[in-house]
């Protein structure tokens, strides 16, 4: 879907000037995708009933969910949710979420990637150190997949991860939410974290599953 639908974005624009007006002094700038005229964005139908009391509900989902920092850590992925104003230091203390009857939070995924050139650099030092710690002439293939994958997850210890913020909109009443990005691998996440934070599901509307809720 294109973010083109005048009342709609006056409504997302509505949202996002009370979001900056409450934000004290750590401004963000609005979502790139909400300043572009013609803003990509993943709209969905919320399927379930949430357990009430809703807002808190809402908050045990974000906090038992909120983003892990993987910069030290050998992982290469990390998603999770994190706060609208502080994407990096989230925080879901309070009414931080809540924007008149709306949600307004992120979804955050963090990804390491060791450059094959570098990987193939550190590979081939540590081979030579081996066989002149242990006087082999040669490494066997099993010696050698062994060391890549303790070469590589020295490596990703050391890389910082790149994070990837998406901000969304979740209307519990009117049961909608706005995602903004249409990247499939952000979606899949979306919709994963989505169930297992909150116990309800997400239905992406395409121009059927739309008309099929119409």
């Amino acid at each position: 879907y294109i973010f083109n639908n005048g009342y709609f974005k006056n409504t997302i624009y509505s949202i996002f000037y009370q979001i900056e007006s409450n934000s004290g002094n750590n401004r963000r700038s609005p979502a790139m995708g909400i300043q572009s005229p013609t803003a990509s964005i993943s709209r969905y139908r919320v399927e379930g009933n949430l357990e009430k009391p809703m807002i808190e509900t809402v908050r045990r989902g974000l906090k038992s969910n909120t983003i892990e920092d993987i910069d030290k850590d050998s992982v290469e992925t990390s998603v999770g949710w994190t706060s609208f104003h502080q994407p990096y230091q989230p925080n879901f203390e309070g009414p931080s979420f809540i924007f008149g009857t709306f949600f307004v939070f992120s979804l955050r995924i963090d990804k390491k990637t060791v450059p094959p050139k570098l990987l193939h650099k550190h590979l081939m030092l540590a081979s030579a150190k081996r066989l002149a710690d242990t006087g082999q002439r040669y490494l066997s293939r099993s010696e050698k997949q062994v060391l890549k994958e303790q070469v590589a997850s020295r490596l990703m210890q050391r890389m910082p991860a790149t994070p990837h913020v998406h901000e969304l909109i979740w209307n519990p009443e009117g049961a909608a939410l706005s995602f903004f990005t249409s990247l499939k691998a952000a979606n899949e996440e979306l919709e994963t974290l989505f169930v297992r934070s909150f116990g309800v599901s997400l239905i992406r509307l395409f121009p059927y599953t739309t008309a099929e809720f119409s």
